[in-house]
C-alpha cells in the first residue's frame, strides 16, 4: 500500500514556494490516490500535471501499481481547511448546521485553526411601532464542528 506520509511529503515539496495548499489526500486500500489542492488564485491543469509528475517520479508504478487523481477541490465542494475559508472571505456561502438549519450569508472571518468562522446574514426585524420589517445584517460566529458543510454559494 502507498505510504500516505511519504505521499503528503512529496505533495508538500511539489507545492513548496507557491500559494497552493492541500485540501485533502486520500489513499484507498486499493491504492486509489486522490489529491485535492487549492489556491487563492485557483488551480489550472498545468499545476495538476506538475504535481502528478512529482508523485509519479517518487512512486514507481512497477513496484506498486496505483491509480492517481490530482485536481482542485472544486467550486462547490465543502470547505475543509483554513485556506479555503480565507479564499472565500467576502463571498456568499451556504451553511448547513448539524441541527438542520440552512443559512445563507457572507463569510467575514475565520479563526487561526479554522475551528470557527463568522458569517454575516440578513434577518428581517420588525422595529417597535414600524409597519413593516426591515432587513438588518447580523454577524454570528459558528463552530466548524457544528456544521455539516460550509460551501461557496453560486447566485444567479
Amino acid at each position: 500500500m502507498i505510504d500516505k506520509q511519504k505521499l503528503t511529503e512529496t505533495v508538500g515539496k511539489a507545492i513548496e514556494g507557491t500559494d497552493l495548499f492541500v485540501v485533502d489526500i486520500r489513499v484507498s486500500p486499493a491504492n486509489e490516490i486522490v489529491v485535492e489542492i487549492d489556491s487563492p488564485e485557483g488551480v489550472d491543469i498545468d499545476t495538476c500535471a506538475r504535481i502528478t509528475r512529482a508523485i509519479e517520479a517518487e512512486f514507481d508504478r512497477d513496484t506498486e501499481d496505483y491509480e492517481l487523481e490530482v485536481g482542485s477541490a472544486g467550486l462547490t465542494a465543502p470547505m475543509r481547511v483554513r485556506g479555503q475559508f480565507l479564499k472565500n472571505i467576502g463571498n456568499p456561502v451556504e451553511i448547513l448546521t448539524r441541527d438542520g438549519r440552512k443559512l445563507h450569508g457572507t463569510l467575514t472571518a475565520v479563526n487561526d485553526d479554522a475551528t470557527a468562522f463568522t458569517v454575516a446574514t440578513e434577518v428581517k426585524v420588525k422595529e417597535p411601532g414600524a409597519k413593516r420589517p426591515v432587513l438588518k445584517t447580523e454577524e454570528q460566529t459558528l463552530a466548524t464542528a457544528d456544521c455539516k458543510y460550509v460551501r461557496y454559494e453560486i447566485k444567479f
